[in-house]
């Protein structure tokens, strides 16, 4: 290992991790996005108002699919059998949409990845849908919120 980064060998080279003898227990992770835009093309998405149809129901499924293609997105990352993905998407006052994506799984290996490119994808799939409306959308805040199991043991962001 160098550096503490699992992914590099004692050479520096990239290298998937092996995971054989990890324990298995029960991961769960929990990753947040937001999408900023106009306070009326946020009250458009979630009214259901765009001519694509209604965004959350396919952003939602959107981000399901991402997580269950994680391993084939993220070079390193292990396939894993996920026991349960879910997305939640919310207005966040007049001008963001925060998503939620919770990953869990039995396994070897956590599901922070997974939960991360659920909300990622989810917040893309709702600028796909609004973009004609409001181009200069945002996608931020992408990160991990909180995670259990596995040996690292728990985190909580602050």
């Amino acid at each position: 290992m160098t550096g503490g980064l699992t992914h590099l060998n004692a050479k520096g080279e990239a290298h998937i991790v092996d995971i054989g003898d990890k324990a298995v227990t029960r991961r769960r992770a929990v990753a947040q996005a937001r999408l900023v835009g106009q306070p009326e093309t946020i009250a458009t998405i979630m009214a259901g108002g765009l001519k694509k149809g209604d965004a959350l129901a396919v952003a939602r499924i959107a981000g399901i699919m991402a997580a269950k293609k994680t391993s084939e997105l993220i070079p390193l990352c292990h396939a894993i059998a996920l026991t349960k993905v879910s997305v939640e998407i919310a207005e966040h006052g007049e001008d963001a949409i925060v998503i939620m994506a919770t990953a869990e799984t039995t396994g070897q290996t956590g599901v922070e990845m997974e939960a991360l490119v659920a909300a990622s994808t989810t917040a893309l799939t709702l600028y796909d849908m609004a973009k004609a409306i409001d181009r200069a959308m945002v996608v931020t805040d992408i990160c991990l919120m909180e995670k259990s199991g596995g040996k690292s043991g728990d985190f909580v962001r602050a």
